[in-house]
């Protein structure tokens, strides 16, 4: 009668978590949710060994990790071989309550570990969930074999990586971050193997190419010399994606364990044999000392008076090449005596500390090269140093700038010589006398530039004259030739002044007969020029391509364009009036015998070029708006998808929720015997696979969307993931709940108990699971079991 109250509030507890998986999807995700079969197969697998590994030690093993740990008998076996501490006498009967109770004591020790179980409980463990009985054996390897390794303080998993990480680092092809894809060529465990017992494999003939070969030479070797038994399935690690993490660590915890004892033994030799060498190390460094204390001070001698010689250079690549050779003596020669100076003082006071540590004598060296000897010498090295060094720098400073000045004067020159090369013979041209109107004002305004020209070039003259000044104050070497070419340019300067200024004066007589003609180009190019850009822009605004996802985007573009055509009568009237500026040219011109070069100076539009462009105008339009019409047909057919898509979804969806629901209520509200609550659940379930046809045709509309380029649906709330998700936990529900009252059928035929009692104990539950939270009040729960025949007493 406990077990079934027992089964009968898991059922109802669980059914009410299951009531809001649909629209919470994270609840019990890890108790309900199932494992992934290839890691399953692989944690299966892997935890067997490892039980087995200890359970040999007490003489028995297991073949089925759900079954036979189901009676807790193995189990509490299994936990006192690991811990080595005696756990409660177990119970020796075979029935639920005695497997219950066997397996609560082996819980209840792992809780005393301080290990928190979550979600496991002995009633699963006792009906054989696989993935729950996998948890509880997780959480005693995590507790037993993984949680005190330590390493560099980091503990449990973060020190077993970082082990793995330190005695894999040299290995070639093996990078481990991780306890998964890190493993799966086999190079990993292969390394830790001959990183302890190098006679084993022979790591240099393993390819990375041969995963397989590689995971079984391991596993191999671990199970024949390591006494590690073979734990994982080469094939499953290769052929899986990602590897069962749990897995893969509880393996290498294995060697983990046992290679720590060897470690810890040869650290020890390695300590006997370090005392053994003390006093010949003490001898070779007494040595050491003074060999380096003489080669040091040596080296200093020798070094000093190369520092004070202060005799400059006159030519700047000779002082360049004693600033290099200084930072050569920077670079490369003193930075190994820095270091014999530290070592050598390192040596002096290791040496010391040795000494004293073996109640010897401290050590004297000879006179002269005492530490306090070598760092003074050292200082008036340092200082002779720095003297020479800002020497050397103010020298260089001073040829640079005589250089800098020189190259900049020449740099200087040529760029103005540059300038006025062919400037003289430009301005001595006869070129106005025999140029028309327009050829006049263009060069006009060519001259003007010209001056702004000039004037600007004013400031480099100064320049030149400025730096020609500054050589000779500082006596440069080659001032003569300084000054020649500074003369050559101020006198030709002065020469170019004069030739502008004469024909500027030329150039303004010849303009005024000109002026009318001139006016009229200028108009027109004044004009052109905007209605150029104009219809330029017209045209890239008629050829630009668009992307538009909505039907008012569209429609946007579409009275934009008409906005523009509404515009293209006044544009006409525009060309028309520049046209008639150029007619009015050349009826001037014809009227007075003025002979037209036939080019405006003010632009390089032409007649033709406005007539052409305008021509394309009118053309573009009609094409722009068969392109606008034939979007518009494809987007509205877009709408139309999203529009079908929509209405299904939003029918499919509140149907998944609302029968998410009703499966929620039908342990509660389904009356009658179990067989007919079968029947109703199946043909409930036949109704909800009949409603596949309603899934796979909105399936069908979710892949035209897709074709389309479709993203997007403001008509409806649910995508089509949102939709397979709620399909998949309805199948999903009704399968389970069809589960249990399956069970509950099988219960009532092996208890023997009759169909009243069972209507007694559902009104019962019912009336006590009104609140539907899963917990009963004390007094709803004393006067259940009064209800039940037990007298309570005073407990309460």
């Amino acid at each position: 009668m406990m077990a079934v109250e027992t089964q009968a509030q898991y059922n109802t507890s669980y059914m009410m978590s299951e009531e809001h998986q649909y629209m919470s999807p994270e609840d019990e995700w890890d108790r309900d949710l199932l494992l992934d079969p290839a890691w399953e197969k692989q944690q299966r697998k892997t935890f067997t060994a490892w039980c087995n590994s200890h359970l040999r030690k007490a003489g028995t093993q297991i073949e089925n990790i759900e079954d036979d740990f189901r009676n807790g008998l193995k189990l509490m076996l299994l936990l006192e071989v690991i811990s080595g501490e005696r756990l409660p006498k177990p119970d020796k009967g075979k029935m639920r309550f005695h497997k219950i109770a066997n397996v609560n004591k082996a819980l209840d020790f792992i809780c005393s570990k301080g290990v928190k179980l979550v979600s496991i409980g002995a009633e699963e463990i006792v009906d054989g969930n696989t993935k729950m009985t996998l948890g509880m054996i997780w959480t005693i390897i995590l507790r037993f074999a993984i949680q005190d390794i330590s390493v560099e303080e980091t503990s449990a998993k973060e020190g077993l990586l970082l082990w793995c990480q330190r005695k894999t680092a040299p290995y070639r092809n093996v990078n481990v971050q991780n306890f998964h894809i890190s493993w799966k060529d086999g190079l990993a465990l292969c390394a830790l193997i001959h990183r302890h017992r190098p006679d084993l494999i022979d790591y240099s003939k393993l390819r990375k190419d041969d995963p397989i070969g590689n995971l079984n030479t391991a596993f191999e070797v671990a199970e024949k010399y390591l006494d590690i038994p073979k734990m994982l399935d080469a094939e499953d690690i290769v052929n899986t994606p990602k590897p069962d993490e749990k897995a893969i660590m509880t393996y290498v915890s294995c060697f983990y364990h046992a290679f720590a004892g060897a470690e810890q033994a040869e650290t020890a030799a390695n300590r006997i044999c370090k005392v053994l060498a003390v006093n010949q190390e003490n001898e070779k460094l007494m040595e050491e000392y003074e060999k380096l204390a003489s080669e040091l001070l040596e080296w200093i001698r020798k070094t000093i008076p190369w520092l004070e010689n202060r005799m400059a250079e006159q030519q700047m690549r000779a002082m360049q090449q004693k600033l290099e050779d200084f930072r050569d003596y920077r670079r490369i020669h003193k930075p190994p005596r820095v270091q014999e100076k530290c070592q050598l003082e390192i040596n002096f006071n290791t040496l010391q500390t040795k000494l004293r540590l073996s109640n010897r004598p401290a050590f004297m060296p000879s006179e002269g090269k005492m530490v306090s000897d070598i760092a003074n010498a050292w200082k008036g090295l340092e200082q002779v140093e720095k003297g020479y060094e800002e020497w050397l720098l103010t020298e260089i400073r001073r040829l640079e700038r005589l250089d800098h000045l020189a190259e900049k004067f020449k740099q200087k020159c040529s760029l103005h010589q540059s300038w006025t090369s062919g400037k003289e013979e430009l301005l001595s041209m006869k070129d106005y006398e025999s140029a028309s109107l327009m050829e006049i004002r263009a060069l006009m305004r060519k001259h003007e530039a010209f001056e702004s020209d000039l004037a600007a070039h004013q400031d480099r003259v100064e320049q030149i004259a400025a730096i020609a000044q500054e050589l000779n104050e500082l006596d440069y070497h080659d001032a003569s030739s300084v000054n020649a070419r500074c003369q050559g340019i101020c006198d030709q300067w002065d020469n170019l002044g004069t030739l502008t200024q004469k024909r500027r004066d030329s150039l303004e007589r010849v303009e005024k007969l000109w002026e009318t003609i001139d006016q009229l180009y200028l108009e027109f190019a004044k004009r052109a020029a905007p209605f150029n850009n104009w219809m330029d822009g017209a045209m890239e605004d008629l050829q630009d391509m668009f992307i538009v996802h909505s039907t008012e985007e569209i429609h946007s573009l579409i009275t934009a364009h008409d906005q523009f055509k509404a515009t293209l009568p006044e544009a006409d009237k525009e060309r028309m009036a520049t046209m008639g500026i150029q007619s009015e040219i050349v009826k001037i011109a014809q009227t007075y015998g003025i002979k037209l070069s036939g080019v405006n100076p003010y632009t390089n539009l032409s007649p033709q070029d406005i007539t052409n462009k305008w021509e394309a105008v009118k053309h573009l339009v009609p094409l722009r708006d068969q392109m606008l019409q034939e979007e518009v047909a494809r987007q509205q057919a877009n709408e139309r998808l999203r529009r079908q898509f929509a209405a299904q979804a939003n029918i499919i969806g509140p149907w998944i929720q609302t029968k998410m629901e009703e499966i929620g209520h039908v342990s509660v509200d389904i009356a009658g015997s179990l067989e007919e609550q079968m029947n109703n659940l199946k043909q409930y379930e036949q109704n909800i696979i009949n409603y596949k046809c309603n899934i796979d045709k909105l399936e069908g509309d979710h892949q035209l969307s897709q074709e389309s380029l479709i993203f997007d649906n403001k008509h409806t709330n649910y995508t089509m993931e949102h939709i397979r998700v709620g399909w998949e936990q309805l199948l999903t529900t009704i399968a389970r709940t069809i589960n249990e009252v399956e069970n509950q059928i099988l219960t009532r035929d092996a208890k023997g108990i009759s169909q009243e009692q069972l209507n007694e104990f559902r009104a019962s539950f019912n009336h006590f699971d009104r609140k539907r939270n899963g917990m009963m009040d004390p007094d709803d729960f004393r006067a259940c079991l009064i209800s039940m025949g037990y007298d309570l007493g005073e407990v309460f």
